[in-house]
């Protein structure tokens, strides 16, 4: 009797151990994550997601886990950005107002589609996402029209052309929403080859709206009850961490090299979700 307690506290003490190895490893990917996504404005939702399901978490758990980890890194990346007015407020309220519906029910219906498709899903559109950032940038501004207008910050003007903004940003933020990745995989490149946004403004602005989308993706997931708060508290102080470090080397980078980290990391993210849903 005394021998089969002993083996059974054993084998507690052996999967305890074993889990809290895992926390451990998974925050310090997270922390990593964080370091790199934020320096480019995409907050790491994608990468977030993907690091969670490898790890054996179901889709939609590691969805909303991974939006929860964005609400918090997000936060202190956008504080920062904020104080060093490199975020555009009027460009977060046009694309956040339309992002927070969109975003919202994409994490309502994501019930609707399997993992597996999801995952497809997902890296599709990163996919596409990281070939866009490879698209030089044309400086020079079209003429106004009934369907476009120009906004000024600072000493910097964009254009604004509502027949492209409009079904892009709503698109973005229902597939956002609904795989759980933060939407600035997508964001970035609508605001530097539509808007001619620079590299540092779209990923001050497209941080500030990935904490938008996170939150309201956030919501529709836990609505449908796809979350732990064991495993999503521990990795978001990781992501919290990450994401102000990633917001300090985000200002110290040149634009030209944000560009190739933010191409190059989303074409990993998109192989490897493609490859995990095979």
């Amino acid at each position: 009797m005394i021998l089969q307690k002993l083996l059974s506290l054993e084998k507690f003490i052996s999967i305890l151990t074993n889990n809290i190895m895992n926390i451990f490893l998974m925050c310090f990917i997270i922390f990593a994550i964080a370091v790199i996504m934020t320096m480019t404005g995409r907050g790491g939702g994608n990468f977030y997601v993907l690091a969670i399901a490898l790890s054996g978490i179901g889709m939609h758990e590691a969805a909303t886990t991974g939006q929860f980890i964005l609400i918090v890194s997000s936060l202190a990346a956008t504080i920062l950005f904020g104080k060093k007015k490199i975020t555009d407020w009027k460009l977060v309220f046009l694309i956040g107002s339309m992002t927070l519906v969109s975003a919202f029910f994409g994490g309502l219906l994501s019930n609707v589609f399997q993992d597996k498709w999801l995952k497809i899903i997902f890296a599709f559109f990163i996919f596409i996402a990281s070939l866009l950032m490879l698209k030089p940038v044309k400086k020079e501004l079209s003429p106004n029209n009934r369907f476009s207008f120009k906004m000024n910050s600072g000493t910097e003007t964009y254009q604004i052309n509502l027949l492209l903004i409009i079904p892009v940003v709503l698109l973005t933020g229902f597939i956002s929403g609904m795989v759980g990745v933060s939407g600035g995989s997508f964001l970035v490149p609508l605001m530097i080859l539509a808007l001619r946004v620079p590299m540092h403004i779209a990923v001050g602005t497209s941080t500030t709206l990935v904490m938008v989308t996170a939150s309201a993706g956030f919501l529709g997931h836990l609505s449908s009850g796809h979350f732990d708060y064991k495993l999503a508290i521990p990795l978001a102080v990781a992501g919290l961490i990450g994401g102000f470090i990633g917001a300090k080397l985000a200002l110290k980078f040149k634009p030209k090299k944000l560009k190739l980290i933010f191409a190059a990391t989303s074409f990993i993210a998109a192989v490897i979700m493609v490859i995990n849903a095979l």
